[in-house]
C-alpha cells in the first residue's frame, strides 16, 4: 500500500521524505521488520521502540513512525536520514513521520492496511474485571446455533474457522488484531467476539474498531500494579463504551450493562444509545428467577422483553448466572430468535479452567477455577459453598489451595488471602506464578489477610485438626499443595483450585515451566 494512503486519518506532525513509495508490512517490533516495512516505534511499560529505529533502518525499514524527533548516530553504516527541510526533489532513504500518539497511528494504520476488517463482522466487546471468558463463550455458542461462523479473542486463546492460536495477551496489539480480524474474514467469518482488557483499552489496541456492541460484567480491584488507581482502572473500561462505541460508524449499536454492579450505570452515563440492564432486579430488562444451582449445571427462568427462557445450563456456580445474562442480552439486542439462544446456552458444555469439574470416583468434588482476584475469589467459594451446602447441608468441608503472582498487583494479596479465610476450612496458600519475587514474601502479604481474621496458621504436625478448628498452611510448592489438599478431603468435601485456571504453565523467575492445575488434580486423585 502507498505510504500517503496508509497515513490517511493519522494525526500527523511532522513527516520528513517521501510519501509516494509502497509499504510491504508493517511491524512494531524490531525484529520483525523486512525491507519495505514501515514500523512504528511504541512506548511500553518495559522496553521504548523508539530504541531501535537504528536497527530498523539497518534491516530495510523504508519509514518510520514516532512521537518526537530522534537524532540517531549511524555508526559509520553509510546509511543516512533525511535532513530537515528536504524536498521532494529527491527520493529519501527512509521517511521519518512524527505523530502524537503512535500508538493510536498504529492501530489507524493497520485497519487501513487490512482492509478495515472490523467493519466487515458484527464485533461484540466485553470488558469487565471478571467473566469475560464466560461470557464469550456464551456467545460464541449461540452464535454458532443462529448459523454464524463465529470467532473469539480472549485470554484462553484466538480461534476461528477450526483454527487455534496461543493468546499472549487477552487483547492483542492493535496490529496483530487487525491481522487477526482480517484473516477471520477471509475465512468467512460472521461475528467476532473479544474480551477487551484494561490494558488493551489504556494502551489503545482496539482504537479504530467498529463495534456493534459492548459489554460490561463487573468491575473489582485488579491491575493497580498498572493502572495506580480504581479510578484510573475504571476509567480505562469506560472508554470501550465513551469512546470506541461512541465512535463505531456501525449503524445498529448499543450497550448491555450489569445493574447489580455498583459502576454499572456510570459506565454507561452519557451515552445515547440503546443500553440493555441486566441483573437480579425485576426492574431489569434481562434479568431470572427460579434459580437452581448444583454440581450438575444451573438452572433457571430468564426473562427478556420478547419472552421467557426454561435455561438448563451445564456451567457450575450461581456466579455464571450474570455472565449467561450477559450473553443473553447480547444475542436477544441482535435479535437471535430465543429458542435459539437456548440451545446455544445449554449446547456448552463448559469453559476451560472456568469452575471447571475434575471428576472422580474418590466422591469429593475438586473444582480449577481462574479466579485471581478478591472479587473472583469470593465469588467462587461463595457459589461452592452454596452448591456444597444443598447437596449436604453442614456437612462437607471446603479447602482452597491458592495463591498470588509475583510482580503484578500486591494490593489484593491480603485481601484475598481474608476471602480464603472467611471462606475456606482451610486454606492452603501456595504459589502462583512468582516470577521475580521470593514466594515466601508474597505468601507473607497474603498471609496478612488471614490473621486479620480468626484463622490460625496450622502446623504440619497438627494438620488433621483443620477438620475442627479453620485454620491455613503455607506450602510454596503448588504441586505439594494440590496434592495434599485432594489427600485431606473426605467425601463430600470440595477442593477448590484458584488462580490458574487454564494456564499450562508456572513462571517461577523468567522461564515457564510445564504445569497444569488440572492434571496435577488427576494425578493427586489417582494417588491411593
Amino acid at each position: 500500500m502507498e505510504l500517503r494512503k496508509l497515513l490517511e486519518g493519522v494525526e500527523v506532525r511532522k513527516i520528513t521524505g517521501e510519501t509516494q513509495k509502497e509499504i510491504e508490512g508493517l511491524a512494531y517490533h524490531s525484529k520483525q521488520i523486512q525491507k519495505g516495512y514501515l514500523f512504528t516505534a511504541l512506548r511500553g511499560t518495559e522496553v521504548d521502540g523508539h530504541q531501535f529505529i537504528e536497527e530498523v533502518i539497518e534491516r530495510g525499514a523504508e519509514a518510520v513512525v514516532m512521537e518526537e524527533d530522534i537524532k540517531i548516530p549511524m555508526g559509520g553504516s553509510g546509511l543516512t536520514l533525511p535532513q530537515k527541510g528536504a524536498t521532494s526533489g529527491a527520493p529519501t532513504p527512509v521517511t521519518m513521520i512524527s505523530v502524537s500518539n503512535s500508538r493510536q497511528a498504529l492501530a489507524k494504520m493497520a485497519s487501513t492496511f487490512y482492509g478495515d476488517p472490523s467493519s466487515r463482522v458484527k464485533l461484540i466487546g466485553i470488558t469487565g474485571t471478571n467473566g469475560k471468558t464466560t461470557t464469550t463463550y456464551l456467545l460464541e455458542s449461540i452464535f454458532k446455533k443462529a448459523g454464524g461462523s463465529v470467532g473469539v479473542i480472549g485470554t484462553i486463546n484466538y480461534r476461528f474457522s477450526e483454527k487455534i492460536m496461543p493468546a499472549p495477551n487477552t487483547t492483542p496489539e492493535s496490529l496483530d488484531l487487525q491481522r487477526i480480524l482480517w484473516e477471520m474474514l477471509r475465512e468467512g467469518t460472521s461475528h467476532v467476539v473479544m474480551e477487551v482488557s484494561s490494558h488493551g483499552l489504556a494502551l489503545e489496541r482496539v482504537y479504530g474498531c467498529q463495534f456493534d456492541g459492548v459489554v460490561f460484567t463487573n468491575f473489582s480491584s485488579e491491575h493497580l500494579d498498572y493502572h495506580k488507581t480504581l479510578d484510573q482502572y475504571f476509567e480505562s473500561k469506560r472508554k470501550l463504551f465513551s469512546d470506541y462505541l461512541a465512535r463505531s460508524h456501525k449503524p445498529k449499536k448499543f450497550a448491555v450493562t450489569n445493574q447489580d454492579d455498583p459502576r454499572g450505570e456510570e459506565i454507561i452515563k452519557g451515552m445515547n444509545l440503546p443500553a440493555i440492564r441486566y441483573g437480579m432486579s425485576p426492574s431489569c430488562d434481562i434479568t431470572a428467577d427460579q434459580v437452581v444451582s448444583s454440581f450438575e449445571g444451573l438452572s433457571c427462568r430468564v426473562r427478556t422483553p420478547r419472552g421467557d427462557l426454561s435455561i438448563h445450563s451445564k456451567l457450575i456456580g450461581s456466579f455464571n448466572l450474570h455472565n449467561l445474562l450477559a450473553a443473553v442480552s447480547v444475542a436477544t439486542a441482535m435479535e437471535v430468535p430465543l429458542e435459539t439462544i437456548q440451545e446455544g446456552v445449554e449446547g456448552l458444555e463448559g469453559v476451560s479452567g472456568r469452575f471447571e469439574k475434575i471428576e472422580n470416583r474418590k466422591g469429593i468434588h475438586v473444582i480449577v477455577d481462574y479466579a485471581h482476584t478478591p472479587d473472583a475469589l469470593e465469588r467462587a467459594l461463595l457459589g461452592l459453598r452454596s452448591i456444597l451446602e444443598s447437596a449436604s447441608p453442614n456437612n462437607g468441608k471446603v479447602i482452597t489451595v491458592f495463591g498470588c503472582g509475583g510482580d503484578r498487583d500486591r494490593t489484593k494479596r491480603p485481601l484475598m488471602g481474608k476471602v480464603a479465610g472467611r471462606y475456606s476450612d482451610l486454606a492452603i496458600l501456595t504459589s502462583d506464578n512468582p516470577r521475580t519475587e521470593d514466594p515466601f514474601a508474597i505468601l507473607d502479604e497474603v498471609e496478612k489477610g488471614l490473621t486479620s481474621l480468626p484463622f490460625k496458621e496450622i502446623h504440619s504436625d497438627e494438620i488433621e485438626i483443620w477438620r475442627s478448628r479453620k485454620g491455613y498452611l503455607k506450602i510454596p510448592n503448588r504441586r505439594e499443595a494440590i496434592h495434599l489438599a485432594i489427600q485431606l478431603a473426605q467425601p463430600p468435601d470440595a477442593v477448590l483450585i484458584a488462580g490458574k485456571g487454564h494456564e499450562d504453565y508456572q513462571i517461577i523467575g523468567k522461564k515457564k515451566f510445564p504445569f497444569d492445575d488440572r492434571i496435577e488434580a488427576k494425578k493427586a486423585l489417582e494417588e491411593e
